[in-house]
């Protein structure tokens, strides 16, 4: 594995930029995509389906060994930033064209498969260059400037889309030029990354070659301490989450006769992708410092609850239909509690990996909570349009109770914590 101590370069040089372009591509397909296609007059029900988008993050375990065996991580990281400037670029144009929603969907689709081996990349690079303690603190430093990647991809841009459709550019037009800066974006990242990340000498974490290591990494993998107790928390401890995310952006842009607040796509931008982002920035920050100091296994019940709870606040939006500063209010409040408590469940994940195939093994997990997002968020729209807002946000808190229930039974083990 690489030798922390082998890359001079300080991770303030490289971490910040890298967690943005993670973070960029995840946000456009699953979330950014959501406001388009809701500019595009498509269905609550078919913008839950998009939910699909999620499966290459779900199965990107499968080729997460060829990043470890073929060529090294920093070639990875930059190949990948480039394909994603040509499909972003892509997915601008489709935007524009008559069928825009299986064209746009389509080039979503190779957009995310790129977008989850960069993930594979940067993860890796991430653990192999970081010791431990560098990686607990680090983890808020990652999460906020993947938020500040939130905050572009859903606030920016799409208070820059909802600004030229205000100003009469037709809607398909207005996403295409969005989707255009995004795609130039990349290139520049790309060529910053090229002479920004470090050199570290790379030893590979797959000690062999072939179907033997494949089946290595995931043998290994399941023979962790309570593997089954860990999936369990995995998988359902973004239930409730999975579905209020794909259904924040309809709730915020349907009218009041439809259950929602009736907000124009650029107060969503302002609303969700700044306000609320900004939130989930100063919690995984703080949470990042919390668990540095005291620790994962004293932090996670109070950061998972953190989480959970302000969903009640949707509730109540959806009850009332209030004005005012009610509303982004409350999307601060629940993504604050969701960025503070997101670190905690970030930094299990880093404690599910083998000291071989570290790359591979976080893959495996981020996969499964993948999945855990998609599955549910299929169904979101499908719930939703059955029973309206109210009841929904009220299936949503619900739904968080089982993913709480397993953390009892977690092997939790500190280390290398200060």
């Amino acid at each position: 594995m690489t030798s922390p101590s082998s890359s001079k370069r300080t991770p303030w040089a490289f971490v910040p930029t890298l967690y943005f372009a993670q973070g960029l591509p995840f946000v456009i397909v699953n979330t950014m995509s959501t406001v388009m296609y809701k500019d595009f007059g498509v269905s609550n029900t078919l913008i839950g389906l998009t939910s699909l988008l999620y499966l290459p993050w779900v199965i990107k375990p499968l080729w997460s060994p060829l990043v470890e065996m073929v060529g090294s991580k920093r070639a990875w990281i930059v190949a990948m930033q480039v394909a994603l400037a040509v499909g972003l670029a892509l997915a601008g144009l489709a935007a524009n064209t008559p069928a825009f929603f299986v064209a746009s969907l389509v080039v979503f689709v190779s957009v995310a498969f790129v977008s989850a081996t960069h993930d594979i990349a940067v993860d890796g690079f991430y653990l192999l260059a970081l010791a431990p303690k560098q990686q607990a603190f680090f983890v808020g430093i990652r999460s906020t400037f993947y938020r500040l990647a939130t905050i572009t991809g859903t606030g920016l841009l799409v208070v820059l889309a909802g600004h030229w459709i205000k100003e009469g550019v037709p809607v398909h037009l207005a996403w295409t030029k969005v989707l255009m800066i995004a795609a130039g974006m990349y290139g520049v990242l790309a060529i910053v990354h090229q002479f920004v990340l470090p050199r570290p000498v790379e030893i590979k974490d797959a000690g062999g070659s072939g179907w033997g290591t494949f089946a290595e990494v995931w043998k290994t993998y399941f023979q962790q301490e309570g593997i089954g107790w860990v999936l369990a928390f995995v998988l359902l401890f973004r239930l409730g989450e999975a579905m209020l995310v794909k259904m924040i952006v309809p709730f915020l842009k349907d009218g009041n006769t439809a259950g929602g607040i009736g907000l124009s796509t650029e107060q969503v931008g302002v609303v969700y992708g700044t306000l609320g982002v900004l939130g989930l920035v100063v919690g995984g920050i703080l949470g990042g410092m919390l668990i540095a100091k005291f620790g994962l296994r004293r932090c996670i019940w109070p950061m998972a609850l953190c989480v959970h709870i302000p969903n009640l606040g949707f509730v109540y939006l959806a009850k009332m239909q209030p004005e005012g500063w009610v509303v982004p209010l409350v999307v601060a409040l629940e993504q604050f509690g969701y960025g503070f408590g997101f670190t905690a469940f970030l930094v299990f994940l880093m404690r599910t990996v083998g000291e071989r195939f570290k790359t591979a093994h976080f893959a495996i997990s981020t996969g499964f909570m993948a999945m855990g997002m998609m599955l549910p968020g299929m169904v979101s729209g499908w719930i939703q349009q059955s029973v309206g807002y109210p009841l929904f946000f009220i299936i949503v808190c619900v739904a968080t109770l089982p993913g709480l229930a397993t953390i009892a039974f977690l092997p939790l083990k500190d280390k290398d914590v200060a």
